[in-house]
């Protein structure tokens, strides 16, 4: 079984900078997306950005310009640099690899998810 295990949460203050990492246990095979979500209290968990193999990016609207994600191939390894960040980012933030196919031998990996908190 894979595991995504992520780091690089934080309490920050508003206007400054957290990096989030991500890592796969396993191998991860296939085209895939990797990527983060997130929840905050009260919230749906939603879709912060994802990143396929070949580089395709896909960003929500409110963190576009602010965020940028980015992935090691080689290490099964998925990054998130978040800048001018605001009290609205505060949530847990959870690493997410999915394949792009349905199916047999489709998966949809989670971490465990790690607290974003921005203070104003």
């Amino acid at each position: 079984q894979v595991q995504l295990v992520g780091s690089g949460g934080g309490l920050v203050q508003a206007g400054g900078s957290l990096r989030l990492s991500c890592a796969a246990s396993g191998s991860i095979d296939g085209d895939n997306a990797m990527g983060w979500y997130r929840q905050a209290p009260g919230k749906q968990r939603e879709l912060v950005a994802t990143i396929t193999r070949s580089g395709r990016t896909n960003y929500a609207g409110s963190v576009k310009g602010r965020f940028t994600i980015s992935r090691d191939n080689a290490k099964n390894a998925v990054y998130l640099q978040m800048n001018s960040l605001k009290p609205e980012d505060t949530a847990v933030y959870y690493c997410n690899a999915a394949s792009l196919w349905s199916g047999i031998g489709a998966y949809n990996y989670w971490g465990q998810g790690t607290q974003v908190t921005v203070s104003s």
